[in-house]
């Protein structure tokens, strides 16, 4: 009896430990029989639990994961079939789940929610470019490999172009967007509704319709009563901003794919990606330009531009040694900034008293020497900023 519980035999790969299992298919840990003793995970579909709709399902998952190559996407890296069994050879992530990783830590800071919350969206930006709808995504289904984050499991995906609607039942009840739930026709969105409960959960330790039962579940989603965040929640004003407009139980009214590839709060312009490093070094050429030309308005300006991107390149940096290299040339930076802050605050201080005295200047230009202080201040406060970011980045 206890040999049925064992692994099935593959040629290339030594299955090992079970991983998990669902409806159709079960996952194991494997090895490569060749000399590079490559970790993979292995999903077993066994042929004679798929019915046609579970199959035309696997089928649809094998050609898209055979279609796509991205960071945060977890690939494919082979399929094979017996007698008995379909098998998709998968890379392995060896941190295990999002859902496990949030129960270990019961919250996450907003920083690091921040952070994993750019890379689900850079793997949803690639995806909706190319007409492909997740339509599961939980935090079971987002794995993480060290630090990063790669969207899985894609037996409920589909090819969807912004006008094809469903009404098909697909995903887990407690990350489904309403629409699916009240069995409406839906579209790409509910995939924007299930990103918002990941945020909520990550957050706050809990999905915002954490229920006891299926019906008292549905209750909740179908009712009107808006999205509250837990008392006594503590977050910025754009990750607020974005919760509420992901969380909109009219599809119509929710954020659109745009807007949220775009809003202050997943910034996918500075995220931490291979291509930070660069945007950051050829910014700093430019304000170490304008520093030795004496335009030190701009120069301020430039270093705090680069400073933005500096922050996410340490963060995505791997090497312990380089990224040291990379903090210690940072801070020469911020040195040289705070610097050209107390400089140029110097030299305004200087013209404001001076339009003070001048009564044609007073006449005529007041306005426009207060404006351009208070702008001058704003660009203090943000490089202020990420000169505390930086300061707070330690060894990992």
């Amino acid at each position: 009896m206890a040999s049925s519980f064992a692994p099935p035999k593959l040629a290339d790969y030594i299955l090992t430990e079970r991983l998990g299992s669902g409806t159709y298919a079960t996952v194991y840990k494997a090895y490569s029989k060749g000399d590079s003793r490559e970790v993979v995970a292995v999903k077993v579909v066994g042929k004679k639990s798929l019915n046609k709709a579970s199959m035309e399902n696997l089928l649809t998952e094998i050609e898209i994961l055979k279609a796509v190559r991205h960071p945060h996407i977890v690939q494919l890296k082979d399929f094979q079939w017996d007698a008995e069994n379909i098998y998709l050879i998968l890379e392995w992530c060896s941190g295990g789940d999002l859902s496990r990783f949030i129960r270990s830590r019961r919250i996450l800071p907003e920083r690091v929610a921040r952070r994993f919350l750019q890379q689900i969206a850079c793997a949803l930006q690639f995806l909706h470019e190319r007409n492909i709808s997740h339509l599961d995504l939980k935090p079971q289904n987002i794995l993480l490999s060290g630090s990063v984050l790669k969207l899985a499991d894609f037996g409920f995906a589909q090819y969807m172009s912004p006008w094809d609607e469903q009404s098909v039942l697909r995903g887990s009840p407690l990350y489904m967007a309403p629409e699916m739930v009240c069995r409406r026709q839906y579209d790409s969105r509910v995939d924007l509704w299930s990103v918002g409960v990941i945020l909520y959960e990550a957050l706050f330790g809990r999905a915002p319709f954490a229920s006891r039962s299926y019906a008292e579940l549905e209750e909740k989603i179908r009712s009107n009563k808006p999205i509250e965040l837990p008392p006594g929640a503590r977050v910025s004003r754009d990750c607020r901003d974005l919760l509420m407009r992901l969380l909109e139980r009219n599809p119509d009214a929710r954020l659109t794919f745009t807007q949220f590839f775009s809003h202050p709060f997943v910034d996918l312009e500075h995220m931490p990606s291979a291509e930070s490093l660069g945007k950051a070094k050829e910014l700093v050429l430019q304000a170490v330009q304008k520093d030795q030309e004496g335009q030190r308005h701009a120069a301020l300006s430039l270093y705090c531009s680069a400073l933005e991107h500096f922050v996410p390149a340490i963060h995505y940096e791997t090497d312990r040694l380089r990224k040291d290299a990379l903090r210690q040339k940072v801070s020469q930076y911020v040195s040289r900034a705070e610097e050209l802050k107390a400089l140029v605050a110097s030299d305004n201080r200087l013209s404001f008293e001076e339009a003070r005295t001048a009564r044609d200047v007073l006449r005529g230009n007041k306005h426009n020497s207060v404006q351009k202080f208070l702008a001058l201040s704003q660009c203090y406060v943000h490089s202020a900023c990420q000169i505390k970011c930086i300061t707070q980045i330690r060894p990992q």
